[in-house]
């Protein structure tokens, strides 16, 4: 048995918020009290001075298994889950071969029963990620799929793209998708704009996002479907999702950290570790999201997980891959520039880490309670530390992170009451 003692409890789903103690016997919460007293077989967890709250959700990661095992793995990506916080992970399914079908699917299913944490993964929506037919999402759910997705290529075909959010709203589970048009894209991972000119590159436009955010936005109105905007950067974007609430679609927005933490002039010091699709922009837009996700506009925080080898992002800018792990700093980002800004609340940061994203994918997920299984995260909201590289748990190290100085430590992670991540 575990004992939780002294730390300040928040979790948005119960509205629980003070000082408490949590006890917990195998996989759940049996008891939350003030001042419960310790027995001498118990394991005491001092957590004086840290914030205790349910173990967070990444709808977004990349944990490149099967076939790009180099990057990452499942067991590693878990590994750097748990040092994050993180207790369940949301893996996208542009693996390779891609999942979609039951086989490569149910490689994934069982290798994550390995894992430190509960590691679940979507389908893609089209065969092979091409966008030209549709995946057989019944069979691929009753398998595990937990959603679809095409991350990493937007389906331009707009006909297929109802056509999935129909089936979708039938079978009950969510599509996101990456909205960027190619077309509108002349260099990838870098925003069109004063950092790209002064590359001499032309970049990504801030069109290629919001064309196909409108066009799906749109289509998630009609259809009713429950759908994500992934990792959205530009303020046209944000203001297209919340006309789309208005509207009564059911959608979401995420945002990433890197998105709401810094700009493209990160790319003039960072290089190639500050690549991302779609691209970081201005600090006109980096402050949209933070007001969006004020506001509800956005409701998750996910961190677009993107392990790549060293020798990949050593090669010039434009044919270095894009992407950038994120699990092992999120909340550290969320702390320092959103909580400690006067932007958002512990509570507001909370709710988009946990309950917000186990809504979305239809998971009982996201909350403390006696008798639910416990997924629990303590961390010190106060503690300053500076990145770096050699601490990483995941295989990569790509991350303009390195060398900053962040607020807000994970100390503990628990998953399914089991101890998986300690800050020592």
């Amino acid at each position: 048995m575990i004992i939780i003692k002294n730390g300040y409890v928040i979790d948005p789903f119960t509205k629980r918020e003070g000082k408490f103690d949590i006890l917990i016997d195998e996989d759940k919460v049996v008891r939350i009290s003030e001042n419960l007293e310790i027995e001498d077989d118990l394991e005491i967890i001092d957590a004086e001075d840290c914030i205790v709250c349910p173990g967070f959700i990444d709808i977004h990661s990349h944990f490149r298994d099967p076939g790009f095992t180099e990057k990452e793995d499942i067991i590693t990506g878990a590994n750097a889950a748990a040092r994050g916080g993180y207790t369940t992970v949301i893996c996208m399914a542009n693996t390779n071969p891609v999942v979609d079908n039951v086989e490569t699917l149910k490689y994934i299913v069982n290798k994550a029963k390995e894992a430190k944490i509960e590691v679940l993964q979507v389908g893609t929506i089209t065969k092979g990620m091409q966008g030209k037919e549709l995946v057989d999402m019944e069979a691929l759910k009753e398998a595990g799929a937990v959603g679809f997705s095409d991350d990493g290529k937007p389906i331009e075909d707009a006909s297929l793209v109802l056509k999935a959010m129909e089936m979708a709203k039938e079978l009950d589970v969510p599509l996101s998708f990456h909205e960027e048009d190619p077309k509108l894209i002349y260099e990838s991972g870098i925003n069109s704009g004063k950092i790209a000119e002064k590359l001499d590159m032309k970049g990504a436009m801030e069109e290629a996002e919001t064309v196909l955010t409108a066009r799906d936005s749109a289509l998630a109105v009609s259809s009713k479907a429950k759908i994500d905007i992934q990792h959205i950067s530009s303020k046209v974007s944000v203001g297209v999702v919340k006309w789309a609430k208005e509207m009564g679609a059911n959608i979401i927005a995420e945002a990433t950290p890197q998105h709401f933490s810094i700009t493209e002039e990160e790319i003039l010091t960072c290089g190639t570790n500050a690549k991302v699709n779609p691209p970081l922009r201005t600090e006109e837009d980096r402050i949209a999201i933070i007001k969006a996700l004020k506001e509800n506009t956005i409701s998750v925080i996910a961190t677009d997980h993107a392990p790549h080898t060293k020798s990949e992002k050593e090669k010039e800018f434009k044919k270095a891959p894009s992407g950038m792990i994120g699990l092992e700093t999120a909340l550290s980002l969320a702390v320092t520039n959103l909580v400690k800004t006067g932007d958002l609340t512990y509570k507001e940061v909370i709710s988009k880490l946990t309950i917000n994203p186990a809504r979305f994918y239809n998971l009982d997920r996201g909350y403390i309670k006696e008798g639910h299984r416990a997924d629990i995260v303590i961390f010190d909201p106060d503690e300053k530390y500076t990145v770096k590289e050699e601490e990483f748990q995941s295989k990569a190290s790509n991350s303009p992170f390195i060398g900053k100085k962040l607020s807000g430590r994970i100390k503990t992670t628990i998953c399914n009451g089991k101890i998986v991540y300690e800050d020592k």
